[in-house]
């Protein structure tokens, strides 16, 4: 694996806040903060292919502390979730009745976050939550496309969600935030964004994701009613489709080469570590592309890469964030 070293760039947003829904338990007037970085190099050593067996693409979302990960897969043109138990057994998780459902996230009790579609509406979204072999399903009011991203363990999930007729990818201007605690809903909008992504809230509340303004796209960090914009060098855009946060506050992700949007794809994609200050890029030796999407308690890394057949693979990445 290569791991060459890349500064961080932060900026603060003055008057920046989070625009809510009226009795929803929205958040407004935060404070802003600027981030100090500095380059770091690491050597990653300890690196596992998950492949689910038939699937033609399989990307891993989360893993918990216990090692267990969620993610989503591809098979005969079907899309499935995955669960990965901590001994390296494979389930799949799907939504009763569902005709395509994705597993995004694992909290350490073992709650999963989702989304799925069911086949006399293919083209929407909607959240679930599966707890104790039980699905609950949700969606923010007026959601046509409900994307959960995030479960932490006190079982709030954040993600994004767009009201629109037709919804684009994420990075094109479609999607709100949200925070979903306990049956209510709170949206997440940086003031000036043309999209903003909530990715994952860490056990103490805060929460990471990505937003576009201005032609950039830059991380966002809401902690203790702070919030934090941090953007990367020389304009390198961060992809708003997904990525992730400790309780230890290391987080993960993915930028792009190119100009925004920064789209997860077959090429010119990196995952990135920050944690303490310090930002590396990771990138899957021989690989077109890689995308980091969550990180754990641990250290544990895990995401996606595209080889040289175009074919996506899952992998873990163990024991190389500041949580050790």
């Amino acid at each position: 694996m290569h791991a060459p070293r890349l500064q961080l760039c932060c900026l603060a947003a003055a008057g920046v806040a989070l625009a809510g829904c009226a009795d929803s338990g929205s958040v407004a007037g935060l404070a802003t903060a600027q981030r100090t970085t500095v380059e770091q190099s690491i050597e990653p050593t300890a690196l596992t292919i998950i492949d689910l067996p038939g699937a033609s693409r399989t990307l891993a979302l989360d893993v918990n502390e216990k090692g267990e990960i969620v993610g989503r897969y591809t098979s005969a043109e079907q899309n499935h979730g995955f669960l990965r138990d901590a001994n390296g057994n494979l389930t799949t998780v799907d939504y009763p009745g569902s005709s395509f459902s994705v597993a995004s996230s694992i909290n350490d009790n073992g709650a999963i976050a989702g989304w799925y579609s069911l086949p006399t509406a293919p083209a929407a979204r909607h959240g679930f939550v599966l707890r104790d072999g039980v699905f609950t399903s949700f969606d923010p009011p007026g959601s046509t496309f409900t994307n959960p991203l995030g479960i932490n363990n006190r079982g709030e999930v954040t993600g994004r969600f767009c009201t629109l007729t037709v919804c684009l990818a994420p990075g094109l201007g479609s999607f709100h935030g949200f925070l979903w605690q306990d049956g209510v809903f709170t949206i997440i909008d940086v003031p000036g964004a043309n999209e903003t992504n909530a990715f994952k809230a860490s056990e103490n509340g805060s929460i990471v994701g990505a937003f576009g303004q201005s032609g950039v796209e830059p991380l966002f960090l809401l902690k203790n009613g702070q919030f934090t914009t941090m953007a990367l060098p020389n304009g390198k855009p961060v992809t708003q489709d997904d990525g992730g946060m400790n309780a230890r506050g290391d987080i993960v992700g993915t930028y792009c080469d190119g100009a925004p949007p920064c789209l997860i794809g077959p090429s010119d994609n990196h995952g990135f570590l920050l944690s303490d200050g310090q930002l590396t890029t990771i990138d899957v030796t021989g690989a077109t592309a890689t995308e980091l999407t969550a990180i754990n308690a641990r250290g544990d890394m895990v995401g996606g890469y595209t080889d040289a057949s175009a074919k996506v693979h899952s992998f873990l990445l163990e024991g190389h964030g500041g949580g050790q």
